[in-house]
Protein backbone atom coordinates (compact mmCIF):
# COMPACT_ATOMS: atom_id res chain seq x y z
CA UNK A 1 0.00 0.00 0.00
CA UNK A 2 1.32 3.61 -0.25
CA UNK A 3 2.46 5.76 2.17
CA UNK A 4 0.66 8.45 0.94
CA UNK A 5 -2.27 6.90 2.33
CA UNK A 6 -3.51 9.33 5.98
CA UNK A 7 -3.77 6.19 7.84
CA UNK A 8 -1.87 2.77 7.02
CA UNK A 9 -2.58 -0.54 8.29
CA UNK A 10 0.45 -2.83 6.91
CA UNK A 11 -0.37 -6.95 7.07
CA UNK A 12 -0.77 -6.39 10.73
CA UNK A 13 -1.67 -8.95 13.41
CA UNK A 14 -2.77 -8.75 16.93
CA UNK A 15 -2.51 -11.70 19.60
CA UNK A 16 -3.48 -12.35 22.84
CA UNK A 17 -0.98 -14.17 24.38
CA UNK A 18 -0.34 -17.03 21.96
CA UNK A 19 -3.43 -16.75 20.59
CA UNK A 20 -4.13 -14.59 17.28
CA UNK A 21 -7.42 -12.43 17.21
CA UNK A 22 -6.50 -10.42 14.18
CA UNK A 23 -5.08 -11.94 11.05
CA UNK A 24 -2.41 -10.02 8.38
CA UNK A 25 -4.99 -7.27 8.53
CA UNK A 26 -4.21 -4.45 5.39
CA UNK A 27 -5.89 -1.50 4.92
CA UNK A 28 -5.26 2.21 4.08
CA UNK A 29 -7.50 5.55 4.64
CA UNK A 30 -7.20 9.35 2.75
CA UNK A 31 -7.31 12.35 4.82
CA UNK A 32 -10.77 12.88 6.02
CA UNK A 33 -12.05 9.59 4.66
CA UNK A 34 -14.28 7.90 7.55
CA UNK A 35 -13.61 4.13 7.04
CA UNK A 36 -15.61 1.19 9.68
CA UNK A 37 -14.90 -2.25 10.97
CA UNK A 38 -18.20 -4.01 10.61
CA UNK A 39 -18.47 -7.69 11.61
CA UNK A 40 -20.72 -9.77 14.28
CA UNK A 41 -19.17 -9.74 17.86
CA UNK A 42 -15.76 -11.37 18.42
CA UNK A 43 -14.43 -10.62 14.94
CA UNK A 44 -12.10 -8.68 16.27
CA UNK A 45 -12.68 -5.29 14.98
CA UNK A 46 -12.64 -3.43 18.80
CA UNK A 47 -9.27 -5.07 19.13
CA UNK A 48 -8.36 -3.49 15.50
CA UNK A 49 -9.09 -0.38 16.73
CA UNK A 50 -7.72 -0.40 19.84
CA UNK A 51 -4.18 -1.17 18.14
CA UNK A 52 -4.13 2.07 16.45
CA UNK A 53 -5.07 4.01 19.47
CA UNK A 54 -1.99 2.48 20.79
CA UNK A 55 -3.67 0.43 23.95
CA UNK A 56 -3.16 -3.20 22.42
CA UNK A 57 0.53 -4.36 20.65
CA UNK A 58 1.34 -5.26 17.58
CA UNK A 59 2.71 -8.93 17.26
CA UNK A 60 3.29 -8.43 13.27
CA UNK A 61 3.07 -5.68 11.06
CA UNK A 62 2.93 -2.03 11.08
CA UNK A 63 0.65 0.66 11.32
CA UNK A 64 1.60 4.51 10.77
CA UNK A 65 -0.11 7.47 10.17
CA UNK A 66 0.97 10.61 8.08
CA UNK A 67 3.96 8.37 7.22
CA UNK A 68 4.81 8.07 11.09
CA UNK A 69 5.78 4.78 12.45
CA UNK A 70 2.59 4.31 15.68
CA UNK A 71 3.01 0.59 16.18
CA UNK A 72 5.46 -2.66 15.20
CA UNK A 73 5.88 -5.49 17.11
CA UNK A 74 9.34 -3.79 18.52
CA UNK A 75 7.96 -0.36 18.52
CA UNK A 76 4.83 1.34 19.88
CA UNK A 77 4.45 4.81 20.17
CA UNK A 78 2.47 6.40 23.38
CA UNK A 79 -1.22 6.76 23.20
CA UNK A 80 -1.11 10.15 24.36
CA UNK A 81 1.78 10.94 21.44
CA UNK A 82 -0.51 9.58 18.92
CA UNK A 83 -2.92 12.52 18.35
CA UNK A 84 -5.62 10.51 18.40
CA UNK A 85 -9.44 10.61 19.87
CA UNK A 86 -11.40 8.54 21.29
CA UNK A 87 -15.69 8.73 21.64
CA UNK A 88 -16.76 5.55 23.21
CA UNK A 89 -20.06 3.58 23.79
CA UNK A 90 -20.68 4.90 27.42
CA UNK A 91 -20.36 8.14 26.54
CA UNK A 92 -18.45 8.62 29.21
CA UNK A 93 -18.97 12.74 30.07
CA UNK A 94 -17.66 13.62 33.30
CA UNK A 95 -21.02 14.40 35.12
CA UNK A 96 -19.37 16.89 37.72
CA UNK A 97 -18.06 19.26 35.08
CA UNK A 98 -20.03 21.72 32.63
CA UNK A 99 -20.07 20.81 29.07
CA UNK A 100 -17.93 23.85 28.84
CA UNK A 101 -15.65 22.21 31.12
CA UNK A 102 -15.98 18.75 29.12
CA UNK A 103 -15.09 19.84 26.38
CA UNK A 104 -11.81 21.64 27.05
CA UNK A 105 -11.15 18.85 29.13
CA UNK A 106 -8.04 17.96 26.21
CA UNK A 107 -7.19 21.27 25.61
CA UNK A 108 -6.29 22.09 29.13
CA UNK A 109 -2.96 23.75 28.13
CA UNK A 110 -4.40 26.23 25.31
CA UNK A 111 -5.12 30.02 26.17
CA UNK A 112 -8.14 30.79 27.53
CA UNK A 113 -9.16 33.15 24.54
CA UNK A 114 -8.80 30.10 21.98
CA UNK A 115 -10.51 27.75 24.28
CA UNK A 116 -13.53 30.16 24.47
CA UNK A 117 -13.09 30.34 20.89
CA UNK A 118 -13.24 26.45 20.17
CA UNK A 119 -15.50 25.36 22.73
CA UNK A 120 -18.26 27.98 21.11
CA UNK A 121 -16.78 26.94 17.48
CA UNK A 122 -18.01 23.03 18.43
CA UNK A 123 -20.97 23.44 20.04
CA UNK A 124 -22.27 25.28 17.01
CA UNK A 125 -20.97 22.85 14.95
CA UNK A 126 -22.61 19.92 16.74
CA UNK A 127 -25.87 22.34 16.72
CA UNK A 128 -25.76 22.81 20.90
CA UNK A 129 -25.08 26.98 21.13
CA UNK A 130 -25.52 28.12 24.70
CA UNK A 131 -25.08 25.12 26.76
CA UNK A 132 -21.86 25.61 27.55
CA UNK A 133 -22.78 26.12 31.63
CA UNK A 134 -25.26 22.97 31.70
CA UNK A 135 -24.11 19.60 32.99
CA UNK A 136 -24.71 16.44 31.25
CA UNK A 137 -27.41 14.82 32.76
CA UNK A 138 -29.16 18.04 31.60
CA UNK A 139 -29.22 16.62 28.01
CA UNK A 140 -30.80 14.21 26.05
CA UNK A 141 -28.80 10.87 24.82
CA UNK A 142 -28.21 12.28 21.55
CA UNK A 143 -27.07 15.76 22.75
CA UNK A 144 -24.86 13.73 25.19
CA UNK A 145 -23.18 11.76 22.36
CA UNK A 146 -22.68 15.29 20.54
CA UNK A 147 -20.58 16.91 23.15
CA UNK A 148 -19.13 13.61 23.33
CA UNK A 149 -18.00 13.82 19.86
CA UNK A 150 -17.09 17.79 20.67
CA UNK A 151 -14.78 16.86 23.54
CA UNK A 152 -13.17 14.23 21.19
CA UNK A 153 -12.89 16.96 18.31
CA UNK A 154 -11.39 19.80 20.80
CA UNK A 155 -7.39 18.68 19.87
CA UNK A 156 -7.92 18.89 16.43
CA UNK A 157 -6.88 15.05 16.44
CA UNK A 158 -5.54 13.60 13.16
CA UNK A 159 -7.96 10.32 13.21
CA UNK A 160 -10.81 10.30 15.43
CA UNK A 161 -11.99 6.69 16.47
CA UNK A 162 -15.25 5.91 17.25
CA UNK A 163 -15.70 2.05 19.31
CA UNK A 164 -19.72 1.52 18.80
CA UNK A 165 -21.12 5.00 20.07
CA UNK A 166 -24.63 4.67 18.85
CA UNK A 167 -25.42 1.20 20.03
CA UNK A 168 -26.55 2.69 23.01
CA UNK A 169 -29.14 5.03 21.64
CA UNK A 170 -32.76 4.03 20.49
CA UNK A 171 -33.18 3.09 16.69
CA UNK A 172 -34.86 6.19 15.20
CA UNK A 173 -32.60 8.89 17.52
CA UNK A 174 -29.74 6.91 15.91
CA UNK A 175 -31.46 6.93 12.28
CA UNK A 176 -30.65 10.66 12.66
CA UNK A 177 -28.05 11.32 14.65
CA UNK A 178 -25.42 9.03 12.61
CA UNK A 179 -25.76 11.30 8.91
CA UNK A 180 -25.63 14.35 11.32
CA UNK A 181 -22.58 13.13 12.76
CA UNK A 182 -20.71 12.09 9.20
CA UNK A 183 -22.27 15.47 8.28
CA UNK A 184 -19.97 17.20 11.48
CA UNK A 185 -16.83 15.00 10.48
CA UNK A 186 -16.85 15.88 6.53
CA UNK A 187 -17.38 19.76 7.83
CA UNK A 188 -14.27 19.43 9.94
CA UNK A 189 -12.28 17.20 7.22
CA UNK A 190 -11.54 14.56 10.10
CA UNK A 191 -10.53 11.02 8.89
CA UNK A 192 -12.52 8.28 11.26
CA UNK A 193 -13.06 4.91 11.70
CA UNK A 194 -15.85 3.84 13.23
CA UNK A 195 -16.59 0.06 15.05
CA UNK A 196 -19.91 -1.15 14.57
CA UNK A 197 -22.06 -4.47 14.20
CA UNK A 198 -25.09 -2.21 12.82
CA UNK A 199 -24.61 -2.71 8.82
CA UNK A 200 -27.25 0.57 8.39
CA UNK A 201 -24.93 2.32 10.68
CA UNK A 202 -21.99 1.74 8.56
CA UNK A 203 -23.82 2.57 5.59
CA UNK A 204 -25.22 5.97 6.83
CA UNK A 205 -21.89 6.62 7.99
CA UNK A 206 -18.60 5.14 6.34
CA UNK A 207 -16.91 6.13 3.05
CA UNK A 208 -14.85 2.48 3.51
CA UNK A 209 -16.43 -0.20 4.64
CA UNK A 210 -14.28 -3.17 6.01
CA UNK A 211 -16.57 -6.28 6.86
CA UNK A 212 -14.56 -8.47 9.63
CA UNK A 213 -14.86 -12.32 10.31
CA UNK A 214 -12.99 -14.29 12.66
CA UNK A 215 -10.25 -11.94 12.51
CA UNK A 216 -10.09 -11.20 8.75
CA UNK A 217 -10.57 -8.63 6.29
CA UNK A 218 -13.24 -10.38 4.14
CA UNK A 219 -13.85 -7.44 2.02
CA UNK A 220 -12.59 -3.48 1.82
CA UNK A 221 -14.77 -1.17 -0.37
CA UNK A 222 -18.21 1.00 -0.42
CA UNK A 223 -21.30 0.16 0.88
CA UNK A 224 -22.69 -0.19 -2.60
CA UNK A 225 -19.72 -2.83 -3.51
CA UNK A 226 -19.97 -5.13 -0.46
CA UNK A 227 -23.67 -5.20 -0.93
CA UNK A 228 -24.04 -5.29 -4.64
CA UNK A 229 -20.58 -7.03 -5.21
CA UNK A 230 -19.88 -8.97 -2.31
CA UNK A 231 -16.42 -11.01 -2.64
CA UNK A 232 -17.43 -13.72 -0.20
CA UNK A 233 -19.68 -15.77 0.62
CA UNK A 234 -20.03 -14.33 4.52
CA UNK A 235 -20.41 -11.02 3.34
CA UNK A 236 -23.03 -11.91 0.68
CA UNK A 237 -24.82 -13.64 4.11
CA UNK A 238 -24.17 -10.36 6.81
CA UNK A 239 -24.82 -7.47 4.32
CA UNK A 240 -28.38 -7.20 3.63
CA UNK A 241 -30.82 -10.01 2.84
CA UNK A 242 -30.61 -12.73 0.20
CA UNK A 243 -30.84 -16.28 -0.63
CA UNK A 244 -28.83 -18.40 -2.77
CA UNK A 245 -29.81 -20.78 -5.99
CA UNK A 246 -27.68 -23.44 -7.18
CA UNK A 247 -26.73 -22.62 -10.62
CA UNK A 248 -24.46 -23.57 -13.52
CA UNK A 249 -22.07 -21.61 -15.67
CA UNK A 250 -23.70 -21.29 -19.57
CA UNK A 251 -21.25 -19.06 -20.86
CA UNK A 252 -18.97 -15.94 -20.09
CA UNK A 253 -22.51 -13.94 -18.97
CA UNK A 254 -25.21 -16.15 -18.33
CA UNK A 255 -26.12 -18.86 -15.54
CA UNK A 256 -28.68 -21.93 -15.62
CA UNK A 257 -30.80 -22.07 -12.89
CA UNK A 258 -34.47 -23.24 -11.61
CA UNK A 259 -35.71 -19.49 -12.72
CA UNK A 260 -34.18 -20.30 -16.39
CA UNK A 261 -31.41 -18.92 -17.83
CA UNK A 262 -30.40 -15.46 -16.34
CA UNK A 263 -28.52 -13.33 -18.04
CA UNK A 264 -25.76 -10.66 -16.49
CA UNK A 265 -23.88 -7.20 -17.86
CA UNK A 266 -20.66 -8.07 -16.48
CA UNK A 267 -18.09 -11.15 -17.59
CA UNK A 268 -18.09 -14.54 -14.97
CA UNK A 269 -14.84 -15.40 -13.70
CA UNK A 270 -15.87 -19.21 -14.13
CA UNK A 271 -15.81 -21.59 -16.87
CA UNK A 272 -19.23 -22.98 -18.96
CA UNK A 273 -19.70 -25.90 -16.72
CA UNK A 274 -19.06 -25.00 -13.48
CA UNK A 275 -21.20 -25.54 -10.56
CA UNK A 276 -21.88 -22.30 -8.40
CA UNK A 277 -24.83 -20.53 -6.13
CA UNK A 278 -26.23 -17.56 -7.29
CA UNK A 279 -26.67 -14.54 -4.92
CA UNK A 280 -30.60 -13.34 -4.82
CA UNK A 281 -31.75 -9.89 -3.80
CA UNK A 282 -35.13 -9.17 -2.63
CA UNK A 283 -35.34 -6.32 -5.11
CA UNK A 284 -33.84 -8.87 -7.97
CA UNK A 285 -37.57 -10.48 -7.58
CA UNK A 286 -40.77 -9.02 -7.86
CA UNK A 287 -44.69 -10.12 -7.81
CA UNK A 288 -46.02 -9.85 -11.38
CA UNK A 289 -49.60 -11.89 -11.56
CA UNK A 290 -49.48 -12.54 -15.33
CA UNK A 291 -45.79 -14.64 -15.04
CA UNK A 292 -45.02 -17.69 -16.25
CA UNK A 293 -42.94 -18.56 -13.05
CA UNK A 294 -44.88 -18.99 -9.73
CA UNK A 295 -43.68 -20.22 -5.99
CA UNK A 296 -45.44 -21.07 -2.72
CA UNK A 297 -45.49 -17.98 -0.20
CA UNK A 298 -43.84 -19.37 2.86
CA UNK A 299 -43.47 -17.00 5.04
CA UNK A 300 -44.40 -12.99 4.64
CA UNK A 301 -43.07 -9.38 6.59
CA UNK A 302 -44.87 -6.31 6.58
CA UNK A 303 -42.39 -3.58 6.03
CA UNK A 304 -44.26 -0.65 5.41
CA UNK A 305 -43.53 0.34 2.56
CA UNK A 306 -44.00 -3.15 1.35
CA UNK A 307 -44.07 -6.69 2.13
CA UNK A 308 -41.01 -8.98 1.64
CA UNK A 309 -42.40 -12.92 0.97
CA UNK A 310 -40.10 -15.42 1.08
CA UNK A 311 -41.18 -17.93 -1.84
CA UNK A 312 -40.47 -21.92 -2.35
CA UNK A 313 -40.45 -22.73 -5.94
CA UNK A 314 -41.49 -26.09 -7.06
CA UNK A 315 -37.79 -27.71 -6.80
CA UNK A 316 -37.89 -26.65 -2.94
CA UNK A 317 -35.67 -23.87 -3.06
CA UNK A 318 -36.46 -20.34 -1.62
CA UNK A 319 -36.25 -16.88 -2.82
CA UNK A 320 -36.97 -13.49 -1.35
CA UNK A 321 -39.62 -11.41 -3.42
CA UNK A 322 -40.89 -7.62 -2.45
CA UNK A 323 -43.99 -6.21 -3.26
CA UNK A 324 -45.93 -3.06 -2.87
CA UNK A 325 -47.88 -2.94 0.36
CA UNK A 326 -51.24 -3.16 -1.11
CA UNK A 327 -50.27 -6.63 -2.94
CA UNK A 328 -50.81 -7.91 0.76
CA UNK A 329 -51.28 -12.25 -0.14
CA UNK A 330 -51.39 -14.89 2.33
CA UNK A 331 -49.23 -17.50 3.61
CA UNK A 332 -49.80 -20.99 1.32
CA UNK A 333 -50.61 -18.69 -1.88
CA UNK A 334 -49.16 -19.12 -4.89
CA UNK A 335 -47.79 -16.38 -6.66
CA UNK A 336 -46.17 -14.92 -10.11
CA UNK A 337 -42.67 -13.84 -10.04
CA UNK A 338 -40.84 -11.17 -11.95
CA UNK A 339 -37.06 -11.83 -12.50
CA UNK A 340 -35.29 -8.15 -12.56
CA UNK A 341 -31.35 -8.53 -12.57
CA UNK A 342 -28.69 -5.73 -13.44
CA UNK A 343 -25.80 -8.26 -12.57
CA UNK A 344 -25.27 -11.80 -11.45
CA UNK A 345 -23.24 -12.23 -8.60
CA UNK A 346 -22.04 -15.97 -8.50
CA UNK A 347 -19.67 -17.68 -5.99
CA UNK A 348 -17.89 -20.66 -5.39
CA UNK A 349 -20.09 -23.52 -3.16
CA UNK A 350 -18.14 -23.45 -0.41
CA UNK A 351 -18.37 -25.82 2.59
CA UNK A 352 -19.58 -23.21 5.39
CA UNK A 353 -17.74 -25.19 8.71
CA UNK A 354 -14.24 -25.60 7.09
CA UNK A 355 -14.60 -23.08 4.19
CA UNK A 356 -12.75 -25.49 1.61
CA UNK A 357 -14.53 -24.87 -1.77
CA UNK A 358 -15.10 -27.23 -4.60
CA UNK A 359 -14.03 -24.53 -7.50
CA UNK A 360 -10.95 -25.69 -8.78
CA UNK A 361 -8.34 -23.47 -10.24
CA UNK A 362 -9.51 -24.87 -13.94
CA UNK A 363 -13.01 -24.01 -13.11
CA UNK A 364 -11.45 -19.93 -13.41
CA UNK A 365 -11.00 -18.26 -16.51
CA UNK A 366 -7.73 -16.16 -16.60
CA UNK A 367 -7.65 -13.12 -17.02
CA UNK A 368 -7.41 -11.50 -20.48
CA UNK A 369 -3.73 -10.86 -20.66
CA UNK A 370 -2.86 -12.94 -18.07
Amino acid sequence: MSQAKHLLIDDVTLAYGDVEVVHNVSLGLEKGEIGCLLGPSGCGKSTLLRSIAGFEPVKSGEISMLGQQLSTSQFSMPTEQRNIGMVFQDIALFPHLSIADNIAFGIKNWSKADKNSRISELLELVGLPGVEERYPHSLSGGQQQRIALARAMAPKPDLLLLDEPFSGLDANLRETLVPEIRDILKQEEMSAILVTHDQMEAFAMADKIAVMQQGVIQQWGTAFNIYHEPKTRFVADFIGLGEFLKARIKDAYSVETSLGVLVGDEKLVYAPGTEVELLIRPDDIQHEEDSDITGLIVSKWFRGSHYLYQVQLDNGEIVPCITACHHDHDVGERIGLKIEFDHLVVLPICDPESGICEIQESDVVPAAGA
